[in-house]
Protein backbone atom coordinates (compact mmCIF):
# COMPACT_ATOMS: atom_id res chain seq x y z
CA UNK A 1 0.00 0.00 0.00
CA UNK A 2 2.84 2.41 0.80
CA UNK A 3 4.47 1.73 -2.57
CA UNK A 4 1.20 2.56 -4.35
CA UNK A 5 0.80 5.73 -2.28
CA UNK A 6 4.37 6.83 -3.13
CA UNK A 7 3.80 6.13 -6.83
CA UNK A 8 0.60 8.22 -6.82
CA UNK A 9 2.47 11.11 -5.20
CA UNK A 10 5.25 10.91 -7.79
CA UNK A 11 2.71 10.81 -10.63
CA UNK A 12 0.93 13.89 -9.24
CA UNK A 13 4.22 15.80 -9.03
CA UNK A 14 5.17 14.70 -12.56
CA UNK A 15 1.76 15.74 -13.91
CA UNK A 16 2.03 19.14 -12.20
CA UNK A 17 5.52 19.65 -13.65
CA UNK A 18 4.27 18.70 -17.14
CA UNK A 19 1.38 21.17 -16.89
CA UNK A 20 3.78 23.89 -15.76
CA UNK A 21 6.13 23.17 -18.69
CA UNK A 22 3.23 23.08 -21.15
CA UNK A 23 1.95 26.44 -19.86
CA UNK A 24 5.43 27.99 -20.13
CA UNK A 25 5.85 26.64 -23.67
CA UNK A 26 2.43 28.00 -24.70
CA UNK A 27 3.26 31.46 -23.32
CA UNK A 28 6.63 31.43 -25.09
CA UNK A 29 5.12 30.24 -28.37
CA UNK A 30 2.29 32.80 -28.39
CA UNK A 31 4.52 35.72 -27.36
CA UNK A 32 4.93 38.20 -30.23
CA UNK A 33 8.37 38.21 -31.81
CA UNK A 34 10.61 41.25 -31.57
CA UNK A 35 9.85 42.08 -35.23
CA UNK A 36 6.12 41.90 -34.57
CA UNK A 37 6.45 44.08 -31.47
CA UNK A 38 8.46 46.70 -33.40
CA UNK A 39 5.95 46.65 -36.27
CA UNK A 40 3.00 47.18 -33.94
CA UNK A 41 4.85 49.91 -32.04
CA UNK A 42 5.53 51.79 -35.28
CA UNK A 43 1.93 51.35 -36.45
CA UNK A 44 0.59 52.66 -33.13
CA UNK A 45 2.83 55.75 -33.43
CA UNK A 46 1.28 56.57 -36.82
CA UNK A 47 -2.37 56.09 -35.82
CA UNK A 48 -4.53 59.04 -34.83
CA UNK A 49 -6.09 58.96 -31.36
CA UNK A 50 -9.40 57.82 -32.88
CA UNK A 51 -7.71 55.09 -34.94
CA UNK A 52 -5.72 53.93 -31.94
CA UNK A 53 -8.90 53.69 -29.85
CA UNK A 54 -10.57 51.66 -32.63
CA UNK A 55 -7.58 49.36 -32.93
CA UNK A 56 -7.34 48.79 -29.17
CA UNK A 57 -11.05 48.04 -28.92
CA UNK A 58 -11.62 46.01 -32.10
CA UNK A 59 -8.24 45.12 -33.70
CA UNK A 60 -9.08 47.29 -36.71
CA UNK A 61 -9.01 50.98 -37.58
CA UNK A 62 -10.60 53.05 -40.31
CA UNK A 63 -9.02 55.35 -42.87
CA UNK A 64 -10.46 57.72 -45.47
CA UNK A 65 -9.22 57.38 -49.04
CA UNK A 66 -7.49 60.54 -50.23
CA UNK A 67 -9.10 60.66 -53.68
CA UNK A 68 -12.64 59.29 -53.27
CA UNK A 69 -13.27 59.92 -49.56
CA UNK A 70 -14.36 56.30 -49.24
CA UNK A 71 -13.97 54.73 -45.83
CA UNK A 72 -11.82 51.62 -45.41
CA UNK A 73 -11.49 49.37 -42.39
CA UNK A 74 -8.05 47.83 -41.94
CA UNK A 75 -8.17 44.70 -39.80
CA UNK A 76 -5.19 43.27 -37.95
CA UNK A 77 -3.40 41.00 -40.40
CA UNK A 78 -1.21 40.98 -43.46
CA UNK A 79 -3.52 39.86 -46.25
CA UNK A 80 -7.19 40.16 -47.27
CA UNK A 81 -7.64 42.55 -44.35
CA UNK A 82 -8.90 45.77 -45.95
CA UNK A 83 -12.65 46.26 -46.30
CA UNK A 84 -14.26 49.16 -48.14
CA UNK A 85 -17.35 50.33 -46.25
CA UNK A 86 -20.56 51.79 -47.65
CA UNK A 87 -22.32 54.86 -46.22
CA UNK A 88 -23.96 52.70 -43.52
CA UNK A 89 -20.53 51.31 -42.47
CA UNK A 90 -21.38 47.89 -43.92
CA UNK A 91 -18.78 45.85 -45.85
CA UNK A 92 -18.90 46.62 -49.55
CA UNK A 93 -15.69 45.34 -51.14
CA UNK A 94 -12.64 43.56 -49.80
CA UNK A 95 -9.11 44.40 -50.88
CA UNK A 96 -6.07 42.18 -50.57
CA UNK A 97 -2.65 43.80 -50.81
CA UNK A 98 -0.23 40.94 -51.51
CA UNK A 99 3.42 41.44 -50.60
CA UNK A 100 6.33 39.46 -52.00
CA UNK A 101 8.30 39.53 -48.76
CA UNK A 102 7.15 38.26 -45.40
CA UNK A 103 6.24 41.35 -43.42
CA UNK A 104 4.76 41.48 -39.95
CA UNK A 105 1.15 42.63 -39.58
CA UNK A 106 2.02 46.04 -38.11
CA UNK A 107 4.22 46.93 -41.09
CA UNK A 108 1.60 45.74 -43.60
CA UNK A 109 -1.23 47.66 -41.92
CA UNK A 110 0.88 50.83 -41.75
CA UNK A 111 1.74 50.53 -45.46
CA UNK A 112 -1.96 50.04 -46.27
CA UNK A 113 -2.92 53.08 -44.18
CA UNK A 114 -0.32 55.32 -45.83
CA UNK A 115 -1.15 54.04 -49.32
CA UNK A 116 -4.90 54.63 -48.97
CA UNK A 117 -4.41 58.05 -47.38
CA UNK A 118 -1.85 59.29 -49.92
CA UNK A 119 -2.42 57.36 -53.20
CA UNK A 120 -5.73 55.55 -52.93
CA UNK A 121 -6.18 54.81 -56.63
CA UNK A 122 -2.63 53.62 -57.05
CA UNK A 123 -2.95 51.35 -54.03
CA UNK A 124 -6.19 49.81 -55.28
CA UNK A 125 -4.79 49.11 -58.74
CA UNK A 126 -2.20 46.82 -57.18
CA UNK A 127 -4.69 45.15 -54.80
CA UNK A 128 -6.87 42.12 -55.45
CA UNK A 129 -10.60 42.64 -55.04
CA UNK A 130 -12.80 40.14 -53.19
CA UNK A 131 -16.29 39.88 -51.77
CA UNK A 132 -16.19 40.19 -47.98
CA UNK A 133 -18.20 37.82 -45.82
Amino acid sequence: MTLLHDANGQLRRLRAACFQLARAFREWYLRPSTREQRGLKLLREWLSQEQLAQYDAHRYFEVIGCQTNKRYRIYHGNGANVIELDDAALPRTGWCFVHGDHLVAGDVMLAQKIALETDERGALTSANKFTPR
